[in-house]
């Protein structure tokens, strides 16, 4: 039994609790720029409530307001607003909806001001309808749009007839003024038209977001922007370069009204330009850039790695046989030959990474923004397949290899020169090993490398061989007894040794080869729990995880029910568990395949609930039924204060929105015991067990299914 002194303890943090929240709410109230408040629902709306925001914004005190019997916030109303004012309240109290309404009111010193009211109608402590909101002072703003009226106004005439493009807008990116000279620019019917659509400027109108930005810190460093040229977007899709001039607009206090400025079409002079550079910068043949753009994307490449601490990788890439084709049946087949592996090299890449040819055969890669030497590898294996496909030359088809050598930043060398040259060594030590591959020039990475395809070959093999396994790790309820089990899968191979998940897994995403994996699991899975299952009155669920990646086919939720046939297995003994990185992608498909999911039968749960950053969203609108409290959060919680609140937190916000809350990792007795008393509906831990194979299920079950601490 737990003692009276935490017990004690605990009470004593709830009555300080208390009193803190009441005095922050005070204080909170008391400071807010505006004033709160609550009225009656009567003919003047007379005041029972008000903050000390209200001397600030009327010029009258609490104590007039709340005890002159002569004093009414109707009154005090413009007259020319009280109409309004009162049909929005009364449409606010007869709908019981929130309400927001601007209007005038009179202060003590006879000032008009505009404020802006926000409230809700609610019962009072009698059960009366009365209203609360807050009032705020809004006058500078409403002064604001006036301001900006007038000076609308007054260079309209300027506006409308001028020959170039005029603008006004905001420091937010909307236009506040534009003549037809740049509606029709921009291709739009009317200025009117223009203002309305076009509302972000940095999204919708620049085809470089960041001009927008470089706009605004132009102007921000020196007040104006001069000849600033940018590719813009029109209102039909095509495209346009413009060069603007603009300065910064202040009023006579010396308040920012906007930007104003004028803009041309330089299209014309620009394509010219473009055309120039792109014969400096771009090899003829191919399209692609040549030597002296290389160099500048690998500077720019190398800057970038540099301030954010990712690999930029410089890939030397020779084409095997090359000589053999171009020599015996010309140059125009050879050129014919560059242009395509140019093309499926290009095709290989995302924008932000360079594929450029030095002459010859010989085409360099630049591969920006990578973390993990295996997502590098990927690429490089996807690289070799697509050379190595056959093409069509001169009608005969034909197979090319490629020799590619690597090198790393920062690893293999600081700047481009060094890359390039350590990347055509290790080009050579490829063409040594027997051509079509690829070598690093670090020892350590060419062993990452050489470990990496060996467990994908290997994974491959097992896969057909069966050679995966599957443990199954208890889930338990308050009594200790199995409720369900989650499968986990195992590999033991006869030369690697045990692979940890965190090794193959990653490599089965990356390969494609987690779906084949997946299905191997479930099959097993789905099988033993059919047999875990006859004869029981409440199911014995079996929980499976499924990668992210899974969700974006589209055959899931039909494969799941297939496998579930094929076990004669009812859906309702499964547990689907997701992560939350499910829904960063394509979120509208994630939920479509979980409803379809749920239709199915099977259980949804969200794993490593407590980790991620929009959970509880998730855990709002998205159709799930578990969430698993992650052993970060039971960790220390049964000695760390700050730990037990947060974790007791998570497991009520589950409880609340009537989840079933499973807390895994708990590892001792003290942490069970605290997960009991918070309302954790089952656990997942060492406490009970460790992975284990089928048969010691089975041997747990025929025991009577209640677990005592592990051994």
């Amino acid at each position: 039994m737990p003692s009276s002194r935490p017990r004690s303890r605990r009470a004593s943090l709830l009555s300080s609790e208390v009193l803190d929240r009441s005095r922050i709410l005070d204080t909170l109230v008391n400071n807010l720029d505006g004033m709160v408040y609550r009225c009656l629902n009567d003919e003047n709306w007379s005041m029972v409530f008000v903050s000390q925001g209200c001397q600030r914004l009327t010029g009258y005190s609490a104590d007039q307001i709340l005890q002159d019997p002569g004093f009414s916030w109707n009154r005090i109303t413009h007259p020319e607003d009280r109409g309004r004012v009162s049909e929005a309240l009364g449409w606010a109290i007869a709908s019981r909806q929130r309400f927001a309404v601007e209007y005038r009111i009179i202060t003590a010193s006879r000032e008009v001001k505009w404020i802006l009211e926000r409230g809700v109608p609610v019962l009072n402590e009698q059960g009366e309808l009365v209203l609360e909101g807050l009032m705020e002072d809004i006058s500078q703003q409403k002064a604001m749009v006036e301001s900006l009226e007038q000076a609308e106004e007054r260079f309209r005439h300027i506006f409308e007839n001028a020959s170039e493009g005029i603008f006004q807008s905001t420091r937010e990116g909307r236009y506040l003024a534009a003549n037809q000279a740049l509606a029709r620019l921009y291709r739009y019917d009317s200025p009117e038209q223009l203002i309305d659509e076009l509302s972000d400027l940095d999204q919708r109108l620049y085809v470089d977001p960041e001009r927008r930005n470089e706009f605004l810190r132009l102007m921000k460093s020196s007040g104006e922007v001069l000849n600033f040229e940018s590719e813009i977007l029109r209102r039909d899709g095509s495209r346009l370069w413009i060069s603007e001039n603009a300065h910064e607009v202040w009023d006579a206090r010396g308040r920012f009204v906007c930007y104003e400025g004028t803009v041309q079409d330089i299209s014309e002079r620009k394509h010219y330009q473009e055309q120039l550079e792109r014969q400096a910068n771009h090899d003829l043949l191919t399209g692609l850039p040549n030597r002296t753009l290389l160099a500048d994307r690998l500077e720019q490449g190398l800057a970038q790695a540099t301030r954010l601490g990712y690999y930029l990788c410089v890939v030397f890439i020779d084409l095997d046989n090359f000589k053999f084709i171009n020599d015996g049946l010309g140059h125009a087949v050879g050129d014919l030959l560059l242009k395509e592996v140019a093309e499926r090299l290009g095709g290989c890449l995302r924008a932000s990474d360079t594929v450029a040819r030095l002459g010859g055969d010989e085409f360099v890669l630049v591969i920006n923004s990578h973390y993990q030497v295996s997502t590098v590898i990927s690429l490089l294996e996807r690289v070799l397949r697509e050379v190595n496909r056959p093409v069509l030359l001169d009608g005969r088809e034909f197979q090319v290899g490629a020799s590619l050598g690597v090198a790393m930043f920062p690893d293999d060398g600081r700047d481009a020169d060094s890359l390039l040259k350590r990347a055509d060594i290790a080009m050579y030590a490829a063409k040594k090993v027997g051509r079509n591959n690829f070598q690093f020039f670090t020892e350590d990475l060419n062993r990452i490398a050489n470990d990496r395809l060996n467990i994908e070959a290997a994974m491959r093999l097992a896969l057909e061989q069966d050679g995966f396994e599957v443990y199954y790790q208890p889930k338990v309820d308050g009594q200790r007894r199995i409720v369900g089990v989650e499968a986990l899968a195992r590999w033991f191979h006869p030369e690697l040794g045990p692979v940890g998940p965190d090794r193959f897994i990653p490599i089965a995403e990356e390969t494609g080869l987690i779906q084949p994996l997946t299905v191997a699991i479930l099959r097993r899975a789905f099988a033993a729990a059919r047999c875990w299952n006859q004869d029981r009155v409440e199911p014995l669920r079996v929980a499976v995880n499924l990668s992210p990646l899974l969700f974006i086919g589209q055959d899931l939720v039909q494969r799941l029910g297939d496998l579930l046939d094929e076990a004669q297995l009812a859906a309702n003994c499964v547990e689907v568990e997701i992560t939350e990185t499910v829904f960063l992608g394509d979120k509208d498909r994630a939920v479509k395949v979980l409803e379809e999911l749920r239709t199915l039968g099977v259980q949804l749960a969200m794993d490593d609930f407590g980790t991620g950053y929009s959970s509880l969203s998730y855990l709002r609108h998205f159709p799930l039924d578990v969430v698993k409290i992650d052993r970060s959060l039971v960790t220390d919680v049964e000695s760390e204060e700050e730990v037990a609140m947060i974790a007791g937190a998570a497991i009520s916000l589950g409880k609340r929105l009537r989840k079933r809350v499973v807390a895994e990792g708990v590892e001792n007795q003290a942490q069970f015991d605290f997960l009991c008393e918070q309302g954790c509906d089952e656990f997942q831990g060492f406490l009970f067990s460790r992975p284990v194979p089928a048969a010691a299920i089975d041997r747990m079950l025929e025991a009577g299914g209640v677990l005592s601490a592990c051994g």
